[in-house]
């Protein structure tokens, strides 16, 4: 077994509950030959060790030789995932129905066409009812290949229902995957760039998107085929920073889960991407009230679907709301409570134990940073910020490496490291100048940062000001206004003009909004 498959292994073995222990160890113990045991044991020590020592195990295992250590461990591996399935076709109708298909087959093989067909017809009702429809045509093509053999009096009765299903299923799906595949190019595009940064950016993304889009109207789309035009119209609005299109789209999405209450349960990854982009579209748009009625709405999901089971559905949920807590601290302008949560998410995300991949980490580092230098804490900041920072591949979300590097400069300032930022603003226009990245608000930052050792104290507030009154009409700016959404600069120099802690200028924003 190559090195890639013994860690896939070891890593399956861990993300075990003691549940599934249990039920595995039972399932193996069915049969009593000495393979059977043998992988057991390998099991045994494996789940013992929490890694792979060769050595420590033929040490266990003496019967065990090394050369046959790559089939044993892939012997295991199999197994394991066999017991697994078993213990996950209760809790998933998809596994449920293609086990049947599965049985279907057998009795295929065996000549009985008439308890295939039964079993067939019975399970496609009910995945068309789930939303299914790949194995539902899967079932359909197999009904079809039955009936070539099995004669009976309706066949041309039969013939013609079967084909008008097959086509039916076959439109929808293929307008389905035209909207996922849609969503997914511009999931891709937002990672690579982030928001627009100009008119050129704006209109080459409504362009690409234009030429994508399905003809496909809303009203004949399936369940699913509405989940991802919802999507891809989400993703579109996000990246060009139209909120108010997107907070329509986004509701439309969880609408469609409040009006069919059983799909929660079948497809609650798509319910909780729906609520996330919601929640996401209210906090850009500071809408504080509507926010917390839908967060309170996410914190619910635990009681509405029972995902102790299901690692991945578990993962969204706990990464979707400890986003969205963050920013609930944001919108309220509440660090000093926020940078209490600070402890137990950076223990969650030193061992990621849901997988979370590269650049949900980065964006939480950034959030993080964010919370300790509202609080005033601009030390800590600034490690996180250099997590970003020192990090070799720089080839997704540059938005956050650009304002992850100005908020690094700002922190330095406050720090009063002079010097430092001297040298690092340099530094940083550089890096913006290779991405592309210069923007009104970045400019006009970097000059003020790059005279500041050279401003005497008393002419300090002054240049504040300055500053100050030459951002606050980008903020309106539909190009310009992107840095505040990861920074907001103008609180920050309103508590230099005042004296006042950020956090206090925000909440007075925060309770100002809530009157309005």
């Amino acid at each position: 077994m190559a090195k890639q498959r013994t860690d896939d292994l070891v890593q399956l073995i861990r993300t075990l509950t003691q549940g599934e222990k249990r039920q595995f160890r039972l399932f193996a113990k069915r049969n009593s030959s000495s393979e059977d045991l043998l992988f057991l044991q390998l099991f045994d020590v494996l789940d013992k060790k929490g890694e792979y020592d060769e050595a420590a195990i033929l040490k266990k295992i003496p019967s065990v030789k090394k050369e046959q250590l790559p089939n044993l461990k892939a012997h295991l591996y199999g197994q394991l995932l066999t017991s697994l399935r078993l213990l996950g076709r209760g809790r998933n109708e998809d596994i449920l129905l293609r086990e049947n298909i599965d049985y279907a087959h057998v009795l295929y093989d065996k000549g009985l066409y008439r308890q295939a067909l039964d079993l067939l017809a019975k399970n496609k009702e009910k995945a068309l009812a789930g939303e299914f429809k790949s194995l539902a045509l899967e079932m359909l093509e197999f009904e079809k290949l039955i009936e070539g053999q099995y004669i009976t009096r309706s066949i041309e009765g039969r013939a013609q229902e079967l084909s008008e299903q097959t086509l039916a299923i076959s439109r929808a799906l293929s307008q389905t995957h035209e909207f996922s595949n849609l969503a997914l190019q511009m999931y891709g595009m937002y990672l690579k760039f982030g928001f627009v940064r100009n008119e050129r950016d704006y209109y080459f993304v409504k362009e690409f998107f234009s030429a994508r889009l399905p003809q496909a109207r809303f009203e004949e789309l399936d369940f699913t085929g509405k989940v991802y035009f919802c999507q891809a119209h989400v993703w579109l609005h996000h990246i060009c920073q139209e909120f108010a299109p997107c907070y329509r789209y986004a509701q439309r999405w969880v609408d469609l889960f409040s009006e069919n209450t059983a799909m929660k349960q079948l497809h609650p990854v798509f319910y909780l991407k729906g609520l996330h982009n919601l929640l996401s579209t209210l906090f850009n748009s500071l809408h504080d009230e509507r926010f917390e009625v839908g967060l309170r709405q996410l914190e619910l999901f635990p009681m509405q679907v029972d995902f102790s089971q299901n690692r991945n559905v578990e993962g969204l949920y706990h990464l979707y709301r400890n986003i969205h807590q963050i920013n609930a601290f944001y919108l309220n302008g509440d660090y000093s409570e926020g940078v209490k949560i600070i402890p137990g998410l950076s223990e969650l995300l030193d061992t990621n134990p849901f997988n979370w991949d590269a650049n949900r980490i980065l964006v939480f580092h950034y959030r993080i940073a964010c919370l300790y230098f509202g609080n005033g804490d601009f030390g800590h900041a600034i490690d996180f910020l250099n997590k970003i920072i020192n990090q070799k591949t720089i080839d997704y979300r540059a938005d956050i490496q650009c304002f992850a590097r100005i908020l690094n400069l700002i922190a330095h300032f406050e720090l009063g490291n002079t010097d430092l930022v001297e040298y690092q603003v340099k530094s940083v226009y550089r890096f913006l100048l290779h991405i592309e990245d210069l923007q009104e608000v970045q400019r006009e930052i970097f000059q003020f940062l790059r005279k500041m050792p050279n401003i005497r104290p008393n002419a300090l507030a002054h240049e504040f000001r300055q500053l100050h009154e030459r951002l606050l009409p980008l903020q309106n700016d539909p190009y310009e206004r992107r840095p505040f959404l990861y920074l907001d600069i103008i609180s920050w120099l309103e508590s230099k003009l005042t004296g006042q802690p950020v956090k206090e200028i925000i909440q007075q924003k925060s309770k100002n909004r809530r009157k309005r």
